[in-house]
C-alpha cells in the first residue's frame, strides 16, 4: 500500500513568541483522579495534590483524571491545561503564508488527552454500527424527528480493513483514517454516553497545548536532531503507527504531539493562514480565532504523522485534508463520510479536549459534534439509508443497558 516515494515537502514553521502563558508543573508520576462518584466533578478536587499537575480555577483544582468508557474496561487519561495568552503562528517571514501572520490568543483552561485516541478506544465506537442495527430490529432506540438531535452516526464497517490496518492495528496504537466528521461524531458518542462534554480542540488550543509555554520551533527547542526522540515521522517510523506514549512527552505531559498520527482540529484550512483574524488591538478569544469551515475540504490537522516529512512535525505546521487523494482508493459512491483510504489519510487521527466551561445549551454542543456542511450529512444518510453501510442511533447514559439486553 505504501509507496517508496516520500510526501511533498510542506512549509517549515519557525519560532513563535508566546506572551503571558500560565504554565503548570508536571512530575514524573502525577496523581490521577479516578472517574467515580467520590468526586463531585470529574477531574476537580478541593485540595491541591502534593504532586503532579494542578490548575487552580474558581478556588478548586483541575487535576489529571482517568475515565472508563461506560460499558467497557477501556480508560481514557486526561491532563489539565492552564489558561493563558500566547501568539499563534509564525514570526518567520520565510515560513509561508499558511502559518502567518502571528495572532495573539487568550486560552481558557481545559483538559486534553494525555495520548492520541487509540484503536481500543475508537473501536468501542466503531462497534455501534452493529449495535445500532441490532437495537433497531428490536424496536430499541429508533431515531425519530423529536430525538434526532441526540442521534449519532456509527462508521460503516471497513471496506478494506487491510488498507486501514496495514500501518498498525494494535489496541494501543493510535486510531487513524477517520474523517473530521467521524472524529466529531466520536466525541458526541463519548459525551452523551459518559455525561461529560468532549470535543476536538480548536486550532489555537492545540498549538497552545503543544507549545506548553515555549516559543521555539519545537517544545524542546530548535534542534532538529532531537525530533526523533519525540516523534514518529517518515524517516524513523518504518511507515508504521507506533504505540502511544513510547517517546518523550512535551513539558505539560502530552505524548505524541508531533508525529504518529496527525490530529484533527475544528478549524478550516486557509492558504493565507491567519490573515483574516490578524491585526486586532487585543488578544482574541479562542472562539474569535476559530476559522469555520464552509465546505467539506480542506480542514486542518496538526502535528504531522508517521507518514509525514519532518517539516510537518513541529508546533505550528498545518496539514490540509485532501478530498481526492485521501479517498482515491474508495470505490463507493458517495465516498465514505467516515473513512479515508489514501496514503496520507491513513495518518489522520485525533486527540480529545474537555473544556473547563461546558457549553450551556444543547444547540451549542451540537456545533462541535455534528456535520457543519449539508453535503456531509447528506452523504452519511445516503450511505445508511441506501445500502446499510453505517448506522444511526440514539445515545445517552443508559445505552449500555440496552446493549447488554441485545446481547442476551
Amino acid at each position: 500500500m505504501f509507496k517508496n516515494s516520500k510526501l511533498p515537502t510542506f512549509t517549515i514553521i519557525a519560532a513563535v513568541a508566546i506572551a503571558a502563558v500560565c504554565i503548570v508543573s508536571f512530575s514524573s508520576a502525577p496523581a490521577v483522579a479516578q472517574s467515580s462518584a467520590a468526586s463531585e466533578v470529574l477531574g476537580i478536587v478541593d485540595q491541591k495534590p502534593a504532586d503532579g499537575p494542578a490548575v487552580e480555577v474558581d478556588g478548586k483544582f483541575m487535576v489529571p483524571y482517568s475515565m472508563t468508557i461506560p460499558g467497557t474496561k477501556i480508560e481514557i487519561e486526561m491532563i489539565p491545561i492552564a489558561g493563558g495568552t500566547f501568539k499563534m503562528g509564525s514570526a518567520d517571514g520565510d515560513a509561508g503564508d499558511n502559518v502567518t501572520p502571528q495572532v495573539e490568543v487568550s486560552v481558557e483552561p481545559f483538559w486534553m488527552g494525555k495520548y492520541e485516541v487509540n484503536w481500543e478506544q475508537y473501536q468501542a465506537y466503531m462497534a455501534m454500527d452493529t449495535a445500532f442495527k441490532k437495537m433497531a430490529k428490536t424496536g430499541l432506540r429508533k431515531v425519530t424527528t423529536e430525538d434526532e438531535v441526540d442521534a449519532v452516526t456509527a462508521p460503516s464497517a471497513l471496506y478494506e480493513p487491510d488498507i486501514t490496518y496495514e500501518a498498525g492495528e494494535e489496541s494501543d496504537q493510535p486510531a487513524a483514517s477517520m474523517t473530521q466528521f467521524a472524529a466529531k461524531q466520536y466525541t458526541k458518542w463519548l459525551s452523551l454516553l459518559s455525561g461529560h462534554f468532549y470535543r476536538l480542540p480548536y486550532e489555537a488550543e492545540w498549538e497552545y497545548a503543544c507549545r506548553a509555554g515555549t516559543t521555539t520551533k519545537y517544545y524542546f527547542g530548535d534542534d532538529d536532531d532531537q525530533l526523533e526522540e519525540h516523534a514518529w515521522f517518515y524517516d524513523v517510523s518504518d511507515e508504521y503507527r507506533h504505540v502511544c506514549g513510547e517517546l518523550k512527552p512535551n513539558p505539560w505531559g502530552l505524548y505524541d504531539m508531533y508525529g504518529n498520527v496527525s490530529e484533527w482540529v475544528l478549524d478550516a484550512y486557509t492558504e493565507n493562514g491567519y490573515e483574516a483574524i490578524a491585526g486586532k488591538p487585543k488578544a482574541l478569544t479562542v472562539r474569535e480565532s476559530f476559522q469555520k469551515s464552509t465546505k467539506v475540504y480542506p480542514r486542518v490537522l496538526r502535528g504531522g504523522s508517521f507518514y509525514s516529512e519532518a517539516d510537518l512535525c513541529n508546533s505550528t505546521a498545518r496539514l490540509p485534508s485532501d478530498a481526492k487523494l485521501w479517498k482515491e482508493e474508495d470505490p463507493n459512491y458517495p465516498k465514505s463520510p467516515w473513512w479515508y483510504t489514501g496514503e496520507e489519510g491513513l495518518g489522520a487521527g485525533m486527540r480529545l479536549v474537555r473544556p473547563y466551561k461546558t457549553p450551556e445549551t444543547k444547540a451549542e454542543k451540537l456545533t462541535f459534534w455534528d456535520a457543519d456542511v449539508p453535503a456531509i450529512l447528506r452523504d452519511a444518510k445516503n450511505r445508511i439509508d441506501s445500502n446499510g453501510r453505517g448506522a444511526i442511533g440514539i445515545v445517552d447514559e443508559q445505552l449500555d443497558e440496552d446493549m447488554t439486553a441485545i446481547k442476551k
